[in-house]
């Protein structure tokens, strides 16, 4: 299986935070090494597990026999069982919005402000300026400044938003993301 394949990626967080630890120096390598035979009583050399967190160059496959062991060390039965336990845990990484509360930047008329809240305790007023672009006219607890511009077609209440071509203490123009762990909690067209 391909190392970078999106469950090994997974697995290899679950084995970090298992071990309460990063593992990316060849002393986290020798002590996850220890974890595995404490927990399995099976040895793994630390050549495997570099290689299959990418930190040496090596085969672009895992072999079965090192996820298995990854698996069970994680408390699992097997890979199977672990992915199993992914596919319930996990189940869409996509879905529709359709029951959401948005607002499109079409819908807005040029001078129209809203206002964002966000956690904990960030909010900022936009003023609507045409084509899907914004300028921040008030910022409380952010980043974000007054004079800043952006550009975003949409808003949606419990999702993070995404915005565009971000123009921040006259920088090169960047993506920035408001909301990232709990999204937007509240925004009104004022």
């Amino acid at each position: 299986m391909k190392k970078n394949c999106p469950e090994i990626l997974q697995l290899r967080r679950d084995i970090e935070m298992s071990i309460q630890r990063n593992v990316n120096t060849p002393a986290d390598f020798e002590f996850l090494s220890g974890v595995i035979w404490e927990r399995t009583k099976t040895n793994i050399s630390t050549s495997t597990l570099k290689r299959l967190w990418g930190y040496i160059d090596g085969a672009d496959n895992t072999r079965q026999c090192t996820l298995e062991l990854l698996s069970k060390t994680l408390g699992y039965k097997s890979w199977k069982d672990y992915t199993e336990h992914l596919a319930k845990t996990n189940p869409e990484q996509s879905d529709f919005l359709t029951n959401s509360f948005h607002i499109y930047s079409e819908d807005l008329q040029v001078g129209d402000t809203l206002q964002i809240k966000w956690m904990p305790n960030r909010e900022c007023s936009i003023e609507y300026l045409g084509k899907c672009q914004f300028r921040i006219t008030n910022a409380i607890n952010t980043k974000l400044k007054e004079g800043d511009t952006f550009f975003c077609r949409f808003f949606i209440v419990g999702q993070p938003l995404y915005i565009d071509n971000l123009v921040h203490d006259g920088e090169a123009p960047t993506a920035y993301v408001i909301g990232k762990r709990d999204g937007i909690i509240n925004i009104e067209k004022q």
